[in-house]
Parts: C-alpha cells; structure tokens; sequence
C-alpha cells in the first residue's frame, strides 16, 4: 500500500483507495504522484483520473523542474512540455511550499 505523503495532509485520505473516491483528493493527485515518487501506480494506471493527475504531474514537473529539484529529492517525472494551466499555480506553489517545510 503507498504512503501518502501530501493528500493524507490536504484531504485527510489515508489510503491510495480512499484518494480515488474523494472527488477533492482526486482532483489533487497530481501533486501527490508530482511529490512522491514512492507511489506504485501500477495498480491503478488503467483508472482515467490516475493517468490525468500523472500526465498533469509530468507537465508541471517538466515546467518547473529547477524549482522542483532544488527543493525535492525525487526520481524524475518523464519529460512532459504540454500545456499547464496557470491558474492552478497557487495551488502548485503551496504544496511546494508545504513540501519543503515537511518533508
């Protein structure tokens, strides 16, 4: 079973099953797949919302990479140059924000 490292935090989700039936902590599994590169997706890589949160993950770490790996110790996301949308940088600067205080 993964440990959550971010979601169990922001939504209270304590397992990866839970994630996937909160709509909350699923709309933010990209940022737990972005944090946590201990996570083992391949039981739920078939699941649509999982391959959004990781395709949305892989672009705002390609975006952002600099800011990311000197703030995280984490295996590399596959490089993803498509379109983010910024309207969402709040939220992405808060959990990073969170992740260097926690982690």
């Amino acid at each position: 079973m993964p440990t959550l490292k971010l979601l169990t935090a922001y939504t209270g989700a304590l397992s990866f099953e839970e994630v996937l039936q909160t709509p909350r902590a699923a709309r933010l599994l990209w940022l737990e797949i972005w944090v946590n590169d201990q996570l083992d997706l391949s039981s739920w890589q078939h699941q649509p919302v999982v391959q959004e949160a990781f395709t949305k993950a892989c672009r705002w770490y390609t975006t952002y990479r600099s800011v990311v790996t000197a703030i995280l110790s984490r295996t590399p996301l596959p490089h993803d140059p498509g379109p983010i949308d910024g309207r969402e940088y709040r939220t992405f600067a808060e959990a990073l924000r969170f992740v260097a205080t926690h982690h």
